[in-house]
C-alpha cells in the first residue's frame, strides 16, 4: 500500500527515504510458510541492511499491517528511530483486554467478519475458500464488500444528508482505481495461503505481548550478593521494553479499527502518543490527504530539512515492478528513513 496519495515532493521536503516492500507470498515477493512475526522483523532488518541503511529507521503499521510493527518494536528495538501507528489494530482475542474495551470492539464488526476471525483462530484452513470468493475471484468489488466492513451508511442533520468520511472516500474514482491495482498487484500469484496466514497471524498467539513492550526499570535479581554487584559496579538503571517514540493516529468514527483498541493500546502502553482525530474514519486521514500527511510528517520529524544528499542515495538493481507507483505496492509495512 505505502501511504496512498503522498507526494515524492513531501518526502523531499523532509529529507525522507520511503521503503515499502511486499510481505512474503504477496506480489512478486516469495512465499515463506514458516514465517511468523519473529520473521517477519527479521525481514526489515535484511532489507534496510541490504538497502544500505545503517541508521535507525521509523517503522510505520496501517490496520492489520500494525502486527509487523508491533514485531519490529519487539524483535528489532535497537534498529528503530521510533513508530508511527495508524488505527493499529492489536490481537482482538488478547488477554489483557479488560470487558470494555473487549465489547467495545466486537460491538463494531459485522457478523461475517465476527466469523472471519472465529475461523482464523479455529478452522483457518476454510479461510481459502472465503478469500476464493472475493480477492481471488478476478472481481475487485468494493473494500468494505470483500472485507465485510461496515463503514457507515447515509446519515442526516437537521439540514443536508451527507454521506460517512470513509464511504464518500472509497466511493471516489481515484480511490476505486487505486483498490483495483492494489488487489490485483497483491493476488498476482493466484495463491490464498499468503491471506490466511496473515489472518492466523493476526489472531495467534504473537510470542510476545504489548506489555512487553511499555519502558520498564529492568528488574535485578534478587538476593544480597545481586544487590552488592549493583552497588559496586555503580551502574545506571536498565530499562526494558521500547525506548524510543510511539506516534498512533486513530479515527475516533473508525468502525475497522474502533477507537477502543487503541484505548486499550494506551493502557497498556502509557508513553505512546495517541493522535485522536474527531469525524475521521479507517481511510480517510491516511488515504489521499495533502494536508494530512504533511501534518503526520511533521509531528514525527519537525521543522523540514530538504533533500536528502546526493551521496546518500542507494542503487537498486531494476525490476519491472520498479516503474510502478509506490501506491500499488501490496505491501502492509512501510519503513521510514531519515538523516
Amino acid at each position: 500500500l505505502g501511504i496512498p496519495g503522498l507526494k515524492a515532493s513531501l518526502l523531499e521536503e523532509f529529507g525522507v527515504r520511503l521503503l515499502t516492500y511486499d510481505l512474503p507470498g504477496f506480489g512478486e515477493s516469495d512465499p515463506y510458510p514458516y514465517r511468523n512475526l519473529e520473521s517477519s522483523a527479521s525481514d526489515m532488518l535484511f532489507l534496510a541492511n541490504a538497502l544500505g541503511v545503517s541508521d535507525k529507521f521509523w517503522v510505520v503499521g496501517y490496520s492489520t499491517g500494525s502486527v509487523h510493527a508491533w514485531a519490529a518494536l519487539r524483535y528489532i528495538p535497537g534498529r528503530l528511530a521510533g513508530a508511527a501507528m495508524f488505527a493499529p489494530m492489536v490481537n482482538p482475542y488478547d488477554s489483557l483486554m479488560n470487558r470494555g474495551e473487549r465489547y467495545g470492539t466486537w460491538e463494531k464488526w459485522t457478523r461475517k467478519r465476527k466469523f472471519m476471525y472465529f475461523l482464523a483462530r479455529r478452522f483457518p484452513k476454510f479461510l481459502s475458500y472465503f478469500y476464493r470468493q472475493s480477492f481471488l475471484s478476478g472481481k475487485h468489488g468494493q473494500i468494505d464488500q470483500w472485507l465485510a466492513l461496515t463503514l457507515g451508511r447515509r446519515v442526516s442533520d437537521f439540514l443536508h444528508y451527507e454521506l460517512s468520511k470513509d464511504r464518500a472516500l472509497i466511493e471516489d474514482p481515484i480511490y476505486e482505481e487505486f483498490w483495483q491495482r492494489d488487489v490485483e498487484e497483491s493476488i498476482r500469484q493466484g495463491n490464498a495461503k499468503p491471506f490466511v496466514e496473515e489472518a492466523v497471524l493476526q489472531v495467534s498467539n504473537w510470542g510476545f505481548s504489548l506489555a512487553d513492550l511499555k519502558l520498564q526499570k529492568k528488574q535485578r535479581g534478587k538476593g544480597i550478593l545481586n544487590l552488592i554487584k549493583f552497588f559496586l559496579s555503580g551502574s545506571e538503571e536498565e530499562y526494558t521494553g521500547f525506548l524510543g517514540p510511539i506516534h498512533i493516529w486513530q479515527g475516533m468514527d473508525d468502525k475497522v479499527v474502533p477507537p477502543s483498541m487503541t484505548d486499550f493500546v494506551h493502557r497498556v502502553l502509557p508513553s505512546a502518543a495517541v493522535h485522536k482525530l474527531p469525524y475521521e474514519g479507517h481511510f480517510t486521514y491516511l488515504y489521499f490527504c495533502d494536508e494530512c500527511h504533511r501534518q503526520i510528517f511533521t509531528t514525527l520529524f519537525g521543522t523540514p530539512q530538504g533533500p536528502l544528499p546526493v551521496n546518500n542515495t542507494i542503487e537498486v538493481e531494476q525490476t519491472p515492478l520498479d516503474d510502478i507507483q509506490v501506491q500499488e505496492d501490496a505491501s502492509t509495512q512501510d519503513d521510514f528513513k531519515t538523516d
